[in-house]
C-alpha cells in the first residue's frame, strides 16, 4: 500500500519551482523536445519531482519522437494511477503520480513491445537518480 502525500497548493509552491507546480499540481505541459530527461540515456530511475516516489525504471525509455521521455512500463502498477482526460476536445488516459496525485503526462496505446504502451511523461514532472555503479 502507498503512503500517500497530501498538502495544500501553498506547500507545494514552496517546495517546486513554478513551471513544475504548473505540469504537476495544475495539468500543464511543457513545449515538446525541450525537457531536461528527453535525452536521458544514463542508467537510473526515474521519480516523481514532488514527492520523490520511484515512477519509471531506465530500462523502459524508449525514443519515441513525441518529444517527451517515454517509458514502455511504470516501475509498477501501484506507482501510477490513470484517469480519463477529455481536454482540449480529446480523450486521453492521463497519468498522474499515485502516492501525491501529480499529474505526469499521459498514456497512449502506440508504444512498443512488451506493453504496447506510450507513458509520455513531462520531464518537469520527474527527476532521476543514476543507478549506483
Amino acid at each position: 500500500m502507498i503512503e500517500k502525500v497530501a498538502k495544500t497548493d501553498e506547500q507545494w509552491k514552496a517546495e517546486l519551482t513554478p513551471e513544475q507546480f504548473k505540469v504537476c499540481r495544475c495539468s500543464g505541459t511543457e513545449a515538446p523536445f525541450t525537457g531536461k530527461w528527453y535525452e536521458n540515456t544514463a542508467k537510473g530511475m526515474y521519480v516523481c519531482a514532488a514527492c520523490r516516489a520511484e515512477l519509471f525504471d531506465s530500462d523502459t525509455k524508449y525514443e519515441s519522437g513525441s518529444g517527451w521521455p517515454s517509458f514502455y512500463a511504470p516501475v509498477s502498477k501501484e506507482a501510477v494511477a490513470k484517469k480519463v482526460d477529455e481536454t482540449h476536445g480529446m480523450r486521453r488516459t492521463e497519468v498522474r503520480c499515485a502516492r501525491c496525485d501529480s499529474h505526469l503526462g499521459h498514456v497512449f496505446p502506440d508504444g512498443p513491445r512488451p506493453t504496447g504502451l506510450r507513458y509520455c511523461i513531462n520531464s518537469l514532472a520527474l527527476d532521476f537518480v543514476p543507478a549506483e555503479t
